[in-house]
């Protein structure tokens, strides 16, 4: 590992990744280069059989890129990290290296729209089993493991559904079996939950989200936790070549620098704004790992320091309603994407999640019903007037509505902006 373990995630958003280049700069600098010139051609043969350490070619690595690979490294507890075009690279990087032909994976139900379909289309076509089943039931996912199961894939809190999965003991009924893990931790960042210290062997994230924090560059990263899985990884990635540029880099570690601080307003504000939606009578469910009617909630406490920033909940009336609110909204954003300083809201049913077809949502509970919302750091009162107006706009044509407002929801308990 190449962190030190009294750093705080904190301080390591901040510090991590910045080594002592020339001239001594506090911010690492933009590396702008294709290749890299040899001191001799001694040396650029020493470079090409791994004899030497030190740069080539910006695909195989950078130094831009390499002090951004070290900061997520360090944040996650990682052995190293690699910086990829976007979280989908990542997955496919990771998913190309541990599997082949003959292979069986095991997968969340709930899981990104576009991890579902790379696993069920492109996986497939290449001879690699799939099971898609509900992680958060460890017997479930027991009977699903096979003599060639090798990898079991966890998003954890699940997309958009929010489920949680136990990565300990995910971890340790995988081992058993001979598989690896793999958790996408995007929804909850380093700062929230490092899933290396839970047992899990990799880790994903799309970096365009939390990491980077502010909706202009799409990246991810892939973490692991030792030497001989780098080397592993890194010859994939290079053949593959879904590799991050400089400037995107640049970006990422500099959004990285606020990441613990943004996470702490995104949970602050998110456990108000949940409260806020169980409340409203045209509000049918919500879920929130902040809140005590999580179905995961003790879990929730015990593998996560906070709650996070996001938020599912459905409406009476369902894909109506959700229209006619989303379209109402004036400071939320109605855009995809999750994680940045903005609000931003969605319908999976119909956007991220619409590739996966429909007998596969109603598998992981994606309902019609469902939308996700991801709080982002505005005034908090400002965002729920914005939601209070638009979903009064939506629940005003249905007269049963109006009759639930003078029967308003018991109020769901909750333990404040962190869990922990």
């Amino acid at each position: 590992m190449n962190h030190d373990p009294l750093t705080s995630p904190d301080t390591c958003a901040v510090h991590g990744g910045v080594d002592n280049y020339q001239f001594r700069p506090v911010v690492p600098p933009i590396y702008a280069t294709s290749t890299f010139s040899f001191e001799s051609a001694a040396q650029g043969e020493a470079l090409f059989a791994g004899k030497h350490e030190g740069y080539i070619y910006s695909r195989l690595g950078n130094p831009t890129v390499g002090a951004l690979e070290k900061c997520v490294a360090e944040l996650e507890r990682g052995h190293k990290a690699f910086a990829c075009s976007s979280g989908m690279a990542a997955i496919q990087t990771t998913l190309f290296a541990l599997l082949e032909a003959g292979d069986h994976l095991i997968c969340s139900e709930a899981v990104y729209g576009s991890t579902s379909t790379l696993i069920e289309s492109i996986m497939g076509n290449l001879g690699i089993e799939s099971t898609f089943v509900d992680t958060s039931d460890l017997n479930t996912v027991r009977r699903a493991m096979r003599p060639n199961t090798k990898v079991v894939y966890v998003e954890t809190p699940g997309n958009p559904t929010l489920v949680i999965t136990d990565i300990q003991g995910i971890s340790e009924v995988a081992h058993e079996g001979g598989a690896q893990v793999v958790v996408d931790n995007t929804f909850m960042s380093p700062i929230l939950q490092q899933p290396l210290l839970c047992g899990a062997d990799i880790v994903v994230h799309s970096m365009t989200k939390f990491l980077n924090g502010h909706a202009d560059v799409v990246a991810g990263a892939i973490i692991v936790k030792d030497e001989v899985m780098y080397a592993q990884f890194r010859k994939v990635l290079n053949q593959l070549g879904g590799v991050l540029g400089p400037f995107e880099a640049f970006l990422v570690h500099r959004g990285i620098k606020t990441l613990a601080i943004r996470m702490e307003r995104h949970c602050e504000s998110a456990i108000k704004v949940a409260l806020f939606l169980a409340d409203h009578p045209a509000v049918e469910w919500v879920r929130y790992p902040g809140l005590k009617s999580h179905p995961q909630y003790e879990l929730g406490r015990k593998q996560m320091s906070g709650a996070g920033g996001l938020i599912s909940f459905g409406l009476r009336g369902e894909l109506v309603a959700g229209r006619e609110m989303m379209n109402a909204l004036r400071l939320c954003t109605l855009a995809v994407s999750l994680g940045g300083v903005e609000t931003l809201i969605q319908h999976p049913a119909t956007m991220t999640h619409a590739s996966m077809g429909r007998e596969s949502r109603k598998r992981a509970q994606i309902t019609d019903g469902l939308v996700r919302l991801s709080v982002g750091i505005e005034n908090v009162d400002e965002i729920i007037a914005d939601l209070a107006q638009a979903l009064d706009k939506a629940s005003q044509p249905t007269p049963t509505a109006k009759a639930m407002k003078a029967h308003p929801a018991p109020r769901t308990e909750c333990v404040g902006s962190k869990l922990l």
